[in-house]
């Protein structure tokens, strides 16, 4: 009779500390957006910690991913999709993190900065990477629901579940 895999395996990792930055940085664009059309201190410092915690989690993601690289690139059919994936979601995680710095320039005091220019400069950043997040969600999708990335398929019989 087979084993049951533990829960806590390496490849695992990737997504449990995944969908923290895709919620945070889709809010965090959101709040951006809001604060654009309305002008309110809250939706702008709100934006700013979101961006904050979603750029923090989003590297987190990247390191996770790296680590469930190591375990399925070699189970899976078709090894491109994995590449596409990882690729996209570094070009993800650079995107959000020149927002974020965009973004904290601007707070600074000096005028160049506080310019509508870097204010849509910030916010062209943050929609390139949002569009490039939901790309990269799709195509983890992908893997796991077309190729099973990562997850344990229990035999014909569910044997092991006895």
């Amino acid at each position: 009779m087979e084993e049951i895999p533990d829960f806590w395996r390496t490849e695992v990792f990737h997504p449990l500390s995944v969908h923290f930055p895709i919620a945070l940085l889709v809010v965090a664009f959101l709040f951006k957006v809001v604060a654009l059309k309305y002008s309110r201190e809250v939706w702008e410092r709100g934006g700013t910690v979101l961006l904050i915690a979603g750029v923090v989690t989003v590297w987190i993601a990247i390191f996770t991913g790296n680590l469930a690289d190591g375990v399925v690139s070699r189970k899976i059919c078709d090894p491109t999709v994995l590449k596409d994936h990882e690729n996209l979601a570094w070009t993800t995680a650079w995107l959000f993190s020149a927002g974020l710095g965009v973004d904290l320039l601007r707070q600074l005091k000096y005028p160049i900065f506080r310019n509508l220019l870097f204010r849509l400069l910030m916010i062209l950043l943050l929609a390139i990477g949002t569009g490039t997040l939901a790309y990269t969600g799709h195509l983890g999708a992908t893997l796991v629901y077309q190729q099973a990335a990562g997850v344990y398929t229990p035999s014909g019989n569910c044997a092991e579940f006895e």
